[in-house]
């Protein structure tokens, strides 16, 4: 059984109740008719906004009332609000609206769970092989410093943990070990030292066994790979879609209080259900 199997027969136990704020796009509408038919959530568009949702936002929050009231003007503060105050589990959005934008709703809305210093995304990797991994981050944090990157590498191994069973960390770099040097090698190794994941490693010794261990680092099955920073995330993600034939599931947010999923503008129905299942699978 693939983790997006597991995904959605976790789905269908949870019956939860997910906000679409963009149910006007015609690939979102099909996909929640489609995830409502397979019984996999329970779809909900946007509702009026009510005192509830601006308490969500003043009390919860520390918005000022006149600013949450223009805020819940907006699809995407309505429905990260509408998750606040429980009148759902989960959102979704993302098709067409900017990752910054939904970032920021989720945020303000929501928050981040106890313990979490930033929000990240993480895509699960699908390969024809059958490999899957969790890929980190490749959406969300052009830049991360080390506190940064530990808290990807956290946060992803959460998430590894839900979705695969278990979690083996790995924090990429060009150098393995203390064979190469220079700043972007020193924030890995501090994110690292700080976690006690592993790293610094290049990605064919947190793949491969045998290079692992002509290299003398860790065991070559790393099923978490944290990308040193957003180029490399993303140039990864979608050379292995172009050229390995992967399905790249996500990108999904981690880190806030509720489950909350980024879809890509270039989603299509069935990557939209599935998406849908993986994120709620986590909640």
């Amino acid at each position: 059984m693939t983790a997006l199997d597991r995904a959605l027969e976790t789905a269908r136990t949870r019956e939860a109740r997910v906000v679409f704020p963009e149910m006007d796009d015609p690939r979102v509408a099909a996909a929640t008719a489609e995830l409502a038919r397979q019984g996999l959530c329970t779809p909900v568009g946007l509702g009026t906004p009510s005192q509830s949702h601006v308490a969500a936002l003043v009390e919860a929050r520390g918005v000022k009332e006149a600013v949450a009231r223009r805020m819940l003007g907006k699809p995407l503060y309505l429905a990260a609000a509408m998750v606040a105050c429980g009148e759902a589990e989960a959102m979704v959005a993302g098709a067409d609206s900017p990752t910054k934008r939904v970032i920021e709703a989720a945020s303000i809305a929501i928050g981040l769970a106890e313990g979490v210093s930033v929000p990240s995304s993480f895509f699960l990797m699908q390969f024809p092989d059958g490999r899957e991994l969790i890929f980190a981050d490749c959406a969300v944090n052009v830049a991360p410093d080390a506190g940064a990157l530990a808290a990807i590498a956290r946060a992803s191994a959460v998430t590894a943990q839900a979705l695969l069973g278990s979690a083996r960390v790995a924090l990429l770099s060009f150098s393995t070990g203390t064979s190469g040097a220079g700043d972007s090698v020193e924030r890995v190794r501090a994110a690292a030292e700080a976690t006690g994941f592993l790293g610094p490693v290049q990605a064919d010794a947190a793949l491969n066994p045998a290079i692992a261990a002509r290299k003398g680092l860790g065991a070559g099955d790393a099923n978490v790979l944290v990308f040193p920073d957003l180029d490399a995330g993303n140039i990864a993600y979608k050379l292995c879609q172009e050229l390995a034939g992967a399905q790249a599931l996500g990108p999904i947010l981690q880190g806030f209080r509720k489950p909350v999923c980024d879809l890509s503008r270039g989603a299509t129905v069935e990557d939209i259900v599935a998406a849908t299942s993986v994120t709620l699978a986590l909640g």
